[in-house]
C-alpha cells in the first residue's frame, strides 16, 4: 500500500485480516509510523516509486498494489514503475476526474495504453462506500472478485453455481 492516509489503516486492517503480507509505504515520516499502523508487517518511509523498483524483483502474480495518495508528484512515477510489473492487481484511489489527468500524465511519460489497462481506477467496487472501512471493503471486494474472477454482483441476481 503507498500511502499512509485513514484509508490505508483500514486497508492494512483488512489486509491482514484477509492473510496478505502488508507493506505501507510513504515518504511522510510523520503519516508513516508503527502506531499509526499496527497490523501492517512492514512500515516504510521511502519514495514510494523507489521502495517499489527496490522491491520489484520480489512481486509476482499475487501480489497487491494499492495506490491511495492522490497526489501526481507520488502516484505518477509509481504508477510508471507499477504498470510496467507483472503483478496480479493494480488500483489507485481517487475521482475521475483526478483518474483522467493520471492517465493523461502517465501517457506523456511514455506509458501504452495496453500497460494502462492494467489500472484499476477509481479504485474498488460500487458498494456505496463513505468510510475508510466501508471503502476498504469495496477494495478487497473489487480485489476478490478479479481474484477468483467472480461477477460482482449479488449473488440473489444470478443463477450461477457459486463456487466455480
Amino acid at each position: 500500500m503507498f500511502g499512509a492516509i485513514d484509508f490505508a489503516a483500514a486497508m492494512a486492517r483488512l489486509g491482514a485480516f484477509l492473510g496478505y503480507r502488508v507493506t505501507v509505504c510513504d515518504a511522510r515520516p510523520v503519516f508513516a509510523t508503527r502506531s499509526r499502523f499496527p497490523e501492517a508487517d512492514e512500515v516504510v518511509v521511502a519514495w514510494p516509486h523507489k521502495y517499489l523498483e527496490g522491491e520489484a524483483s520480489k512481486l509476482d502474480e499475487r501480489t497487491v498494489i494499492a495506490v491511495l495518495t492522490h497526489d501526481p508528484k507520488f502516484d505518477v512515477p509509481l504508477l510508471e514503475v507499477a504498470l510496467r510489473l507483472k503483478v496480479g492487481y493494480i488500483g489507485a484511489m481517487g475521482s475521475r476526474r483526478t483518474h483522467e489527468d493520471r492517465l493523461e500524465r502517465l501517457r506523456e511519460a511514455g506509458l501504452t495504453e495496453s500497460e494502462l489497462t492494467a489500472l484499476s481506477s477509481p479504485i474498488g467496487l460500487d458498494l456505496g462506500a463513505r468510510t475508510p472501512e466501508e471503502t476498504a471493503v469495496a477494495i478487497a471486494a473489487e480485489i476478490i472478485s478479479l481474484r477468483w474472477k467472480g461477477t460482482g454482483r449479488r449473488l440473489t441476481e444470478i443463477e450461477d453455481p457459486i463456487h466455480r
